[in-house]
């Protein structure tokens, strides 16, 4: 039988496409953290998974050492409003958690989220008309909506926000910066792995379907199509399966959510006291601040 676990000290509450998963993998082979497994346990959000219970969330963290600072990274519980009962739940089992919020540009979430659920065939349609029929897309971008409800159950203390293009640009500073928000003793020693790589990249935007993973990456079935089907009509079918160039919000609706957006991000000022727009967001960085 597991034994019993631990609580973590941190975690990573968002925002989905935004670099959460490389964050993660990163903090997990640094000396003295520990991350859970799954990544992703989502456990005060999905009612599923919290019907587990508190012990069996403990049990992720069970193999920690004593000293062993822990961590999960879930994007669903800032995924309002889809899980509402979230924050309560967290704030009945963790009093002062330290939780770390990733925002890359609203709009290039916006359109990375898109072609995650266009791949994952949630979406059907053009990114104009889903904008318009998955109020989801929009609604995971608004980071000040997101955050207020923490922000009102813990203060703006509790939460550091990390800048997507701050990771990029500035991988290691911006580790060592998460390191002493998460109480690191020694915040320099952290070391970012560029060997890890960046993870959950949608890098060939394959629409996917039932059978897909067998079909594509299965060594027996590589062998059939390039031994029976003709390239031509190989090549007629992955076309048809793939999502060209990035797609491109029409000038009326990114307009509409930029104006959309820029509300939002002024509930950040309140609290961390920078301005932001969505026409500086990608020259704004914490770097050195």
């Amino acid at each position: 039988m597991r034994k019993a676990g631990r609580l973590p000290d941190f975690i990573i509450i968002g925002s989905m496409k935004s670099a959460t998963s490389t964050l993660h993998n990163q903090l997990s082979v640094q000396p003295g953290i520990f991350m859970s497994s799954p990544k992703e346990p989502n456990f005060f959000s999905d009612e599923p998974i919290y019907r587990k219970g508190l012990d069996w969330y403990r049990g992720l963290f069970s193999a920690a050492r004593d000293n062993d600072i822990c961590g999960e990274s879930s994007t669903h519980y800032t995924k309002l409003p889809d899980y509402p009962r979230t924050v309560q739940r967290l704030k009945d089992a963790i009093n002062n958690p330290k939780l770390i919020y990733v925002m890359r540009h609203p709009v290039d979430r916006l359109v990375s989220h898109y072609i995650h659920q266009w791949s994952e065939g949630v979406i059907n349609c053009d990114i104009n008309k889903a904008i318009d029929r998955h109020p989801e897309l929009i609604s995971y971008s608004c980071y000040g909506e997101q955050m207020a409800p923490f922000v009102e159950a813990f203060g703006e203390e509790a939460l550091l926000p990390v800048f997507f293009n701050d990771l990029k640009s500035a991988p290691q500073v911006s580790l060592e910066t998460i390191g002493r928000f998460i109480g690191v003793p020694d915040p320099e020693s952290l070391y970012w792995n560029e060997q890890s790589g960046r993870d959950n990249v949608s890098k060939n935007r394959i629409r996917r379907f039932y059978g897909s993973e067998f079909i594509i990456n299965s060594m027996f079935m590589t062998w059939l199509r390039q031994t029976f089907i003709p390239q031509p009509l190989r090549d007629r079918i992955k076309g048809r399966l793939t999502m060209g160039l990035r797609p491109q919000l029409s000038e009326s609706q990114l307009a509409k959510v930029t104006e959309i957006f820029d509300q939002d991000l002024k509930l950040l000022f309140d609290w961390f006291g920078f301005e932001l727009s969505c026409l500086d967001f990608n020259d704004f960085s914490r770097i050195g601040k």
